[in-house]
C-alpha cells in the first residue's frame, strides 16, 4: 500500500469552514492563538470551534513565544489538542510547555528562501526537537508564519530521521510536487496548508482566516493524487 499523506488546514475561525474542511476529509485542523496574526482566536473560540470535530480529526493550537502556563492552558480547554511551537521556543522551553511530554506537539522549523535553504541543517534541527511528533517546514520570512511562501524544497537534505509537515506556500496546484519530492527524504510525511485554500475578495487579495470550500476540496484532492504511485 502506499504512504497516506495527512492533511492539516490552518488558520480556521468560522464554523461553517470547519464543517467544510472535516467533509472534504481532513486530517487535522489548525487554531492559530497568536493575538498579532490576522487568523487569530482565542483559546474559548478555539474550543468552541474543535467541539465540532468528529473523533479521529485532531485540533491543533499554534502557539508563538507562548509561556508553559498559557500553552497547558488552553490545551486542557480543547481535548485532545495538539500544540505547535512557531516562535523561537527551545527544546527545553517546548518540553516544558508540552507539560512534560503530556501534550503532544510539533515544532516548527523556519527554512531560508531561496539558495540559503541549503544552509539550514534540519538534521541536526530534528535531533536538537527530538521529542516533538514531528518537525513542521515553513518558510522564513519576516514575523512568525510562512507568509504564503514556499522555500526550495529540493534543497532539503535527502535523509531526515523525523516525521516531517510541509508547509509554507501550498496550493492545490503545487502540492502534489511537494509530497512526492519529500515524501522519501523522511520518515513520514504530512502537509499544513493555510493561505492557499482561502477565499478571495473581489479584487483578488486573500480573506486572511476565511476559507474557500472548493479550494480545501481541490487541496485534498492533489494530495490524494500524490499518494497513488507514479
Amino acid at each position: 500500500m502506499p504512504p497516506r499523506t495527512r492533511i492539516k488546514i490552518c488558520g480556521l475561525t468560522r464554523e461553517e469552514d470547519v464543517d467544510a474542511a472535516v467533509a472534504a476529509g481532513v486530517d487535522a485542523l489548525g487554531f492559530v492563538l497568536y493575538a498579532p496574526s490576522p487568523r487569530a482566536v482565542t483559546a474559548l473560540r478555539a474550543a468552541q470551534l474543535a467541539r465540532r470535530l468528529p473523533p479521529f480529526v485532531t485540533p491543533v493550537l499554534l502557539f508563538v513565544n507562548a509561556s508553559p502556563l498559557d500553552v497547558i492552558a488552553a490545551c486542557a480547554l480543547v481535548p485532545g489538542a495538539t500544540a505547535q511551537f512557531h516562535g523561537d521556543e527551545s527544546p527545553e522551553q517546548c518540553w516544558a510547555a508540552s507539560d512534560f511530554g503530556r501534550i503532544p506537539y510539533l515544532r516548527a522549523a523556519r527554512i531560508p528562501l531561496g539558495p540559503n535553504a541549503r544552509a539550514f541543517d534540519l538534521v541536526e534541527y530534528a535531533s536538537r526537537y527530538s521529542q516533538a511528533q514531528a518537525i513542521l517546514l515553513d518558510a522564513h520570512v519576516e514575523g512568525y508564519g510562512g507568509g504564503g511562501h514556499a522555500f526550495n524544497w529540493s534543497l532539503l537534505p535527502p535523509n531526515v530521521a523525523a516525521h516531517l509537515v510541509l508547509s509554507g506556500g501550498l496550493t492545490p496546484a503545487n502540492v502534489t510536487d511537494g509530497v512526492r519530492l519529500l515524501r522519501p527524504r523522511c520518515r513520514s510525511l504530512a502537509v499544513d496548508v493555510s493561505s492557499g485554500v482561502e477565499a478571495s475578495a473581489p479584487n483578488g487579495s486573500p480573506l486572511k482566516g476565511i476559507k474557500d470550500a472548493a479550494k480545501m476540496k481541490q487541496f485534498i484532492a492533489a494530495v490524494r493524487a500524490a499518494d497513488v504511485p507514479l
